[in-house]
């Protein structure tokens, strides 16, 4: 067999993911970055890194657990790195790893398509929901 590259290899294995597949992490990474505290996370931090409670007052009504939570997976799933000062009290900030940066056009456009759309897709529900 011959010698092959990194990038030949990761080439070859990305061809098994399909997020058609319910087993497929592809689609559970999908599932993921779906999620609506993910793209305001990711769109949070979007200038720079931010401490917890700089995100929690950004995202007004996120839970204490629910950002906790979403910082973790983001975290796990190399998107977000978290940084340790030490310090009275210690400081914790979170910031989008290059990779995190990466999703960040994607995010930001589905938030300003939301923003930009909502008249509409509000008067699409008042049409769907009004009995004929």
């Amino acid at each position: 067999m011959p010698t092959r590259t990194a990038s030949q290899r990761r080439a070859e294995a990305s061809i098994i993911y399909d997020a058609y597949l319910a087993e497929c992490p592809a689609r559970q990474l999908l599932d993921r970055i779906a999620d609506k505290w993910v793209s305001l996370v990711v769109n949070a931090l979007a200038d720079g890194p931010r401490r917890y409670s700089e995100l929690q007052r950004r995202l007004a009504s996120v839970s204490q657990k629910m950002l906790t939570q979403t910082l973790r997976h983001l975290e796990r799933d190399g998107l977000v790195s978290r940084t340790v000062t030490p310090a009275v009290p210690v400081r914790v900030a979170y910031e989008l790893t290059p990779l995190g940066r990466s999703l960040l056009p994607v995010m930001r456009a589905i938030k300003d398509w939301a923003e930009e759309h909502m008249d509409e897709v509000q008067a699409a529900r008042v049409t769907y929901d009004t009995p004929d």
